[in-house]
């Protein structure tokens, strides 16, 4: 018998529907909208001054508080670039690592205690060069030095990280939408809605695709902005955590004593796309994201095998439980033709700089 899922708080819930609370809380989210606006409007005005990277900027960011499928983005993002002759780097706020003054650069195999869980299975992911720091101007100009072949720059998350300006902005958002449309504390949001209206795409993450229409479209050309796209994550092959070994997903189906577990932002997400594959766990344990995994959150749990999210196999390494498997997953799209959309936008955005840096460098006549 599978485990009860756990019912929504009830702030959870009055964030998606609305309710007596929310209207409670509604003048503080008005002073979050004050706020917000203040921020930005200094910004766009120039009056704080915000850095302007000499590579192109990708910010893959949300506006609903938690989760909602931004690394299967950024991964999927950086590997649609460098097969259309890029060479990115990723920049990362580092959320739940002490990061001090210098930003950390690393490739590759990083540690999760040290630059975060979600950088460090983006460095693994993808293979590309990764810059944490709180302030991402700095987590920037530290790639950018140590890796200077980098030519352009995906945010991994940021898009309310003004200081860092950008040349494409990415929403993801999932099934939730914008909740009740509020801003926190009376609803999830971190910017009004129609801030939606001002980026270049939103991918809505709908977690595994239904029905037969859901499909890559390599016709499908969007004229308005911003473009609209559907994710969903088709997971691989499960890979035991120990020792490497693989298993298909399909080998789970059906048998006795397994168990799930996902600290990421939407949890029921991530078992979704189990019973998708077939796998109804015996247990399934929600855990808070970034989960540290100090702890063993797996003793109690009866089972010959724990399904845990590639985020969650970053961190569980280090506790030898023989029992775990992590389940990758690959981000499909329904738009085929989304990475070339944004490599071209990316080129034509970089021909205004490359003109003018040619006539500064031109000597006078």
């Amino acid at each position: 018998m599978s485990t009860p899922r756990s019912s929504p708080s009830l702030l959870a819930r009055q964030w998606q529907h609305g309710g007596w609370l929310s209207t409670l809380l509604a003048p503080l989210a008005a002073l979050t909208e004050w706020a917000v606006a203040r921020k930005r409007a200094a910004y766009l005005s120039g009056a704080k001054p915000s850095y302007r990277a000499p590579v192109p900027v990708v910010v893959v960011g949300n506006i609903y508080v938690g989760g909602t499928g931004k690394t299967p983005m950024v991964i999927a993002t950086v590997q649609g670039l460098r097969a259309r002759g890029f060479t990115p780097g990723v920049v990362s706020r580092g959320y739940g690592v002490k990061i001090g003054r210098e930003a950390r650069v690393g490739v590759g195999a990083l540690a999760a205690d040290r630059f975060g869980d979600e950088p460090a299975l983006i460095a693994r992911a993808t293979g590309a060069p990764v810059s944490v720091h709180p302030k991402r101007t700095l987590a920037a100009r530290a790639l950018l030095q140590a890796h200077p072949d980098v030519d352009v720059i995906v945010s991994d998350d940021g898009l309310q990280h003004l200081a860092l300006a950008r040349d494409v902005e990415i929403v993801v958002q999932d099934a939730r939408g914008v909740g009740n449309g509020r801003l926190l504390p009376a609803g999830p949001l971190r910017e009004p809605a129609h801030r939606l209206q001002d980026v270049d795409v939103v991918v809505t993450n709908i977690g595994t695709p239904v029905g037969p229409g859901v499909q890559a479209n390599a016709n499908a050309v969007p004229a308005r902005r911003p473009r609209p796209v559907r994710m969903w994550l088709e997971p691989g092959d499960a890979r035991h955590i120990e020792d490497g070994a693989t298993r298909p997903l399909s080998a789970f189906a059906g048998q006795p004593r397994v168990a799930a577990a996902a600290g990421i932002g939407n949890p029921e997400r991530f078992f979704s796309t189990l019973r998708a594959a077939g796998i109804e766990a015996d247990a399934t344990l929600p855990l808070p994201d970034h989960h540290d995994y100090a702890d063993s959150p797996f003793q109690g749990l009866m089972a010959d095998a724990i399904l845990v999210t590639s985020k969650d196999a970053i961190k569980c390494a280090a506790l030898h439980d023989a029992r775990l498997w992590e389940v990758p997953v690959t981000a499909a799209f329904s738009d085929a033709r989304l990475f070339d959309w944004l490599a071209q936008t990316l080129h034509q955005r970089l021909a205004p700089k490359s003109a003018s840096a040619i006539t500064q460098a031109r000597p006078p006549t």
